[in-house]
């Protein structure tokens, strides 16, 4: 295995927590969108329009798709980051509305998962940086 051949625990790590993040993004994307009882009463209790749960909906079944394409870079890096701004928002979100760890922390975790699933991608799916062909 050469230096530029990631170990197989590296990819399986990436896999999982990707795999993990697409699914949580899907179905609650989903979920916004067909503004199941659950999400309607979080955006209530939180003070947002419901009209938000169709812009959050849209935007993270697009951005699970974008994660799993083969290719499209620059977009995966705008899934990742649109990812990483709607769980730390919606953690911080709860925060301020005084929930405590129940509500906040699992947004929290997601938004981990996501950096992780950032940090450990392949270079296939890595911006090329200048002076850096991968």
């Amino acid at each position: 295995m050469d230096a530029k051949t990631p170990h197989w625990g590296h990819t399986a790590a990436y896999w999982i927590v990707t795999v993990l993040i697409v699914v949580e993004m899907a179905m609650g994307g989903v979920w916004d969108l067909v503004r199941t009882h659950y999400v309607r009463t979080l955006v209530d209790h939180i003070g947002y329009p419901e009209y938000v749960l169709t812009i959050l909906g849209v935007w993270k079944v697009a951005g699970a798709i974008a994660l799993l394409v083969p290719g499209y870079r620059l977009l995966k890096e705008w899934a990742y980051a649109g990812g990483f701004f709607v769980y730390t928002g919606a953690a911080a979100s709860h925060l301020f509305a005084g929930d405590g760890p129940d509500h906040w922390a699992a947004p929290a975790i997601f938004a981990l998962m996501i950096a992780a699933s950032w940090w450990l991608r392949p270079a296939n799916r890595r911006l090329a940086v200048e002076g850096n062909a991968g």
